[in-house]
């Protein structure tokens, strides 16, 4: 139980990514805050979980919006008493053009990205140096975190952007014994990569099954998507990590694609 006890909040965990990262920590005995816009949806991965006699609640939490981050923190620490963790995982994707791209659009992808990441930064932080134990910060980053892709303006810049801010995390929350790194995968076959396979096909005038093969997976070693257990996993081993000479770091889980 390499999480035994820790507290560990993830948001977006109601699907996809985070919902594989929540069953996973769980069952590595940390008690999980399902932290999602959905709280339906957030309540019955919770319940789920709890099926499994495993400790987990929901918190509805849109991440851009800066009283429901700092409610729906303060909602965890009154249930379990702190927070080790925290798994910044939200997010979403638009498919467009720079010339098409509205503002509206532009604002919408940075606020969820980077706005959440630094409002659930901040609100953990704080709670991590109040409680004295130390913690770990997770942001859910990408390949496109080092890589760009047409089409993909405002994801590829905050993806960028989680970078500097593990960075600016690690080097100001060493001395709390806080350490952060982002997880950086290649495609995940999500609900939000499903999504995309039909709009890239249509932005680039191929066939789905050419999306995939010729640009989702065309820079991996073996043609494969990665999984969101891959990315669970790894998302354990960091927050396992037994000290600080881990962070501020990016770890790609992509098949290869992109190697540093």
């Amino acid at each position: 139980m390499l999480l035994k006890d820790k507290v560990a909040i993830i948001t977006g965990a109601a699907s996809g990514i985070g919902k594989e990262i929540a069953f996973e920590y769980a069952r590595e005995g940390a008690k999980v805050v399902i932290a999602d816009l959905a709280l339906d949806a957030a309540a019955a991965t919770a319940d789920e979980i709890g099926k499994e006699g495993l400790t987990a609640m929901a918190v509805a939490m849109d991440v851009t919006k800066e009283e429901q981050v700092d409610q729906g923190v303060a909602d965890a620490v009154a249930a379990y008493g702190s927070v080790d963790i925290l798994i910044s995982n939200a997010g979403i994707q638009i498919i467009s053009p720079i010339v098409d791209l509205s503002r509206e659009q532009w604002k919408k992808m940075l606020a969820i990205h980077l706005d959440g990441a630094f409002y659930t930064t901040r609100a953990c932080m704080r709670e991590m140096i109040k409680a004295g134990k130390g913690g770990t910060i997770i942001y859910m980053g990408s390949a496109h975190s080092h890589e760009a892709s047409p089409l993909k303006a405002p994801y590829v810049t905050a993806k960028h952007g989680l970078v500097g801010l593990a960075k600016v995390v690690a080097k100001e929350g060493a001395k709390d014994n806080i350490r952060s790194n982002v997880i950086c995968p290649g495609f995940v076959r999500t609900p939000l990569v499903d999504k995309q396979i039909p709009e890239q096909a249509k932005e680039l005038h191929m066939t789905e099954d050419e999306v995939i093969k010729n640009v989702m997976l065309k820079e991996t070693v073996d043609g494969q998507f990665t999984t969101t257990e891959d990315v669970a996993r790894t998302a354990i081993f960091l927050s396992s990590f037994p000290s600080n000479a881990l962070t501020g770091q990016s770890i790609l889980v992509t098949h290869g694609w992109h190697m540093q």
